[in-house]
């Protein structure tokens, strides 16, 4: 999984005005959890956008002065009408633990059945996955191939070499729908079937 990194500073103080005076600065007060104690610091706004505003899924890599801490973005706060980052909480991972994160979904294949049609809807965009940091995957991959009209594709259709899925074995990751031009066909066929035989009949 690729890396973004953060370069920030501590924080001294973690007060009201403080917080505030560096939110009119363009920095975000940001905290590292996971360590021996947590770690207040503050980094550029600008800083976050390749983190943030991206559906990929990335390790961070925080720099504070000669310290250096690898992490995962666990929690985020936005400005319900401006957007702006207001706070962000990072989790401290370690080589040989595993961690939590979520990872997007990657669709490889045709499916036959919307080349014939159908629909692909997508049930799960993002799937939560569990891993140690060096095996977490950039995505999952899943192949529609074999998914004919109707069909769907579960999260054990899927294969995860070196992590788990943390999802119930009936999680929908996507399913082929039948369109309703491929449905008004199918009726309109299966009237113009029947309309012989009922010819030959009479």
């Amino acid at each position: 999984m690729k890396s973004i990194t953060i370069k920030g500073s501590e924080r001294e103080s973690v007060g009201k005005v403080a917080t505030k005076a560096l939110r009119n600065a363009g920095a975000v007060p940001c905290v590292l959890y996971g360590g021996n104690q947590a770690v207040h610091f503050s980094a550029d706004e600008r800083a976050f956008k390749t983190l943030v505003y991206t559906p990929n899924a990335h390790t961070v890599v925080i720099e504070l002065g000669d310290k250096s801490f690898n992490a995962i973005l666990q929690d985020i706060q936005v400005h319900p009408v401006s957007d702006k980052i207001l706070h962000i909480d990072f989790f401290q991972i370690q080589d040989d633990k595993e961690i939590t994160m979520e990872v997007p979904v990657k669709i490889v294949g045709n499916s036959k059945g919307v080349m014939a049609g159908g629909d692909l809807r997508m049930n799960n965009r993002k799937l939560k996955v569990k891993a140690l940091p060096k095996n977490l995957p950039d995505y999952v991959e899943a192949d529609i191939t074999p998914l004919e009209m109707g069909n769907k594709l579960y999260v054990t259709k899927v294969p995860t070499p070196n992590f788990k899925i943390m999802h119930p074995d009936n999680t929908v990751i996507c399913q082929v729908k039948i369109s309703r031009a491929a449905m008004k066909a199918a009726q309109e066929a299966a009237k113009a079937a029947k309309a012989p035989a009922k010819g030959k009949k009479k």
